[in-house]
């Protein structure tokens, strides 16, 4: 067979960092970062961005150097990712840090609301639903993490663990400030709206349950391709038939659900900032499905069906 030469490249400076001679034709670029590793033990690859262009996007792991378009002598580019960590550890992270933030409003901790008797407990018992669903969801959202899921990229730049730490935690503790306050006052409706509420978000939270399950039997080999998930037996998996990420559509349900039975506005703010963060990360996944492939079904759409 004819061996290639990989020269890589900074990809900002363009200088040459390294020069590898007779690699062979089906080594794929997991193999080359580990090459590159050798040479610069400070780059493990899992820091390692690998381009064909410098402003182009990253190549696969599993991409074969002879199926690229490139000569015997191919130039790569190489970008520093920067320290890494792993998505189980982010997950777990920023989980564990709602569920016990929580409990420090909840259990009326003397720094919170001050000293007074009165402020040790609520005669609400709304409030104690909501810290019950709470605690469910982060529960449930950890024993997914290391249990169901399944990670394409096995990593994330670790500088982004403040800011979703910020981001999860800081709404907990605000969530939580409001809904165990002393004056809070209960849902206009009494027991029907709450209800309503609890049974909306016990099928939301069991219809996400189902599609990460499903999403995570797609790679139960361990393989990395992407597959077009379709529904199952499992009658919560059918939203497959309307939407490409039913999970999601599922996780704002439940925080209207819980915006619902709680009443209060702090929830609401964080359902609408989840519901447009969600949108965004749902159309780009859909987009990726369309470009991906040719017969993806034509009815599906990113969240809402029939709608966006």
């Amino acid at each position: 067979f004819v061996s290639y030469q990989v020269e890589i490249l900074d990809w900002k400076t363009k200088k040459q960092l390294c020069f590898l001679d007779k690699v062979e034709p089906n080594a794929t670029i997991r193999e080359i970062r580990l090459m590159f590793h050798k040479l610069y033990p400070r780059w493990y690859p899992a820091r390692q961005s690998i381009k064909l262009d410098p402003k182009g996007k990253s190549l696969r792991d599993e991409d074969i150097l002879q199926h690229l378009p490139v000569g015997t002598t191919a130039t790569l580019y190489f970008k520093d990712l920067g320290p890494q960590i792993g998505w189980t550890t982010v997950f777990l992270i920023e989980y564990t840090g709602p569920l016990f933030i929580y409990f420090l409003f909840y259990f009326r901790m003397p720094f919170v609301y001050g000293l007074d008797e009165r402020f040790t407990s609520s005669p609400h018992p709304v409030v104690n639903l909501a810290c019950i669903c709470h605690s469910f969801h982060y529960i449930k959202r950890l024993i997914e993490t290391v249990f169901v899921h399944r990670f394409s990229h096995g990593t994330m730049p670790l500088r982004n663990i403040v800011k979703n730490c910020l981001y999860y935690w800081g709404f907990a503790a605000w969530l939580a400030y409001y809904i165990n306050h002393p004056l809070y006052t209960p849902p206009s409706y009494g027991k029907k709206q709450i209800n309503f509420a609890v049974i909306m978000f016990l099928l939301c939270e069991a219809g996400n349950f189902s599609i990460h399950v499903a999403l995570s039997d797609l790679r139960r080999n361990g393989s990395k391709i992407r597959k077009i998930p379709y529904p199952t037996k499992n009658p919560f998996t059918w939203l497959f038939f309307f939407v490409s990420c039913p999970n999601y559509t599922y996780e704002v349900g439940t925080w209207i659900s819980f915006t619902i039975m709680t009443q209060c506005v702090p929830v609401g703010l964080f359902t609408l900032l989840c519901f447009i963060q969600m949108t965004i990360w749902a159309k780009d996944k859909h987009c990726t499905y369309l470009r991906e492939f040719k017969d993806y079904p034509s009815l599906r759409m990113p969240i809402i069906p029939f709608l966006l």
